[in-house]
C-alpha cells in the first residue's frame, strides 16, 4: 500500500516537530510536511473516521484498514477553526489527491503557529 503526501512542501522527520506528542512518537511514527500550499489532500484512498470540529485534524482509515491521523499544525486547535476549511465529512469515502481541509498556512504562522502539516499512522 502507498501512502502519498497530503500537502506540497518540504517534508522533515516527525522527530523534528515542534511538540513531544509528535516527535517522540507518542501517537504513532509518520512525517511532516512544511507547506507551501493551501490545500490538504488525501494520502489514500479511503474513508474519513473522523473530523475535529475545529477543522485541524482528521482520521482516516484506509481500504486496507490501515488508520492514519492527519494533524494540521502545532497547537492549532487553539485557533478555535478559524483558517481552515474543512470540506469533507465523517463516513464520507475519498480518493487519494482528494481536497480534505483548505488551510490558510500563511495565517497560521502570522497568528504564532508552527503550520507543519503531520501524518501519522
Amino acid at each position: 500500500m502507498k501512502i502519498y503526501s497530503p500537502a506540497a512542501g518540504m517534508t522533515k522527520k516527525i522527530e523534528e516537530v515542534n511538540d513531544e506528542v509528535f516527535s517522540q512518537k507518542m501517537m504513532g511514527d509518520g512525517i511532516a510536511i512544511v507547506p507551501e500550499e493551501e490545500w490538504i489532500v488525501s494520502p489514500v484512498d479511503g474513508e474519513v473516521m473522523a473530523v475535529f470540529p475545529t477543522g485541524h485534524a482528521l482520521g482516516l482509515k484506509t481500504e486496507e484498514g490501515i488508520e492514519l491521523l492527519l494533524h494540521l499544525g502545532v497547537d492549532t486547535v487553539e485557533l478555535e477553526g478559524q483558517h481552515f476549511n474543512c470540506v469533507v465529512t465523517q463516513g464520507q469515502k475519498v480518493k487519494m489527491g482528494e481536497p480534505l481541509v483548505q488551510m490558510a498556512h500563511q495565517k497560521i504562522k502570522e497568528s504564532g503557529y508552527e503550520n507543519d502539516v503531520i501524518l501519522i499512522h
